[in-house]
């Protein structure tokens, strides 16, 4: 493979994993947004289900940089 493609290759793997942990970024405000203004709790719930679902995404995606890494 080459350099470039490499480079390009793992740009992209981290870009695809900064996407979940941003996304759990702004699911965590959005719980201390709810506690702190006595907001609905369904709405905290939520943010903890998204939150669940970026790890899963997050674990996924660095399932897939190291089964790159172990290619090369």
């Amino acid at each position: 493979m080459k350099v470039n493609q490499r480079k390009s290759d793992i740009n992209q793997l981290i870009h695809d994993t900064r996407a979940p942990l941003n996304r759990i970024s702004m699911q965590a405000e959005l719980i201390k947004m709810v506690l702190e203004n006595d907001m609905p709790k369904e709405k905290a719930l939520a943010a903890v289900n998204k939150i669940i679902d970026a790890c899963q995404d997050c674990s996924t995606r660095l399932q897939d940089v190291t089964e790159f890494a172990q290619q090369r």
